[in-house]
């Protein structure tokens, strides 16, 4: 079914990383990893998570250290069953990169009632622990489905 999961946000700096990490956690038998739909547009391929994101992640027993950006690509998308974007804008952005991802890709918040997770970056400490919460509990939810 779903073996290969790919997180998908904007600069894959935030919440695509702790999406990615998070995920590992609650499915460590599945192949996860996260990019970015504009990370080489923001001058962000290779860099690493948001300090602020790596700090909330950490305070919640997940690291982001290991984590280097990457750019969202037609091939990436191929390689994966199943895509989660943070938001439904995303969704459209990934189908303009890869057309034939349209099918597998869906929103990270689907099972919350908030369907979109909103980006923290370059705000507040409790932007980044209110998305983290999210996706915290959006992770539970896909790890919930998946294993059923």
């Amino acid at each position: 079914m779903f073996n290969k999961i790919l997180v998908v946000c904007v600069g894959n700096i935030c919440r695509s990383p702790t999406g990615e990490q998070l995920l590992k956690q609650y499915l460590p038998s599945k192949t996860i990893n996260s990019a970015g739909i504009a990370t080489a547009k923001s001058g962000l391929s290779g860099k690493p998570a948001d300090k602020t994101a790596n700090l909330i992640a950490t305070e919640n027993g997940c690291s982001l250290d290991a984590h280097k950006a990457q750019q969202l690509t037609r091939e990436l998308c191929r390689e994966y069953d199943l895509i989660l974007a943070m938001e439904k804008g995303h969704i459209e952005a990934i189908s303009q990169i890869a057309p034939e991802a349209r099918g597998k890709t869906m929103l990270f918040g689907q099972w919350l009632g908030q369907k979109d997770i909103p980006d923290p970056y370059r705000q507040s400490k409790e932007a980044f622990e209110h998305a983290y919460k999210l996706i915290d509990s959006s992770a539970k939810a896909w790890s919930a489905k998946i294993t059923k």
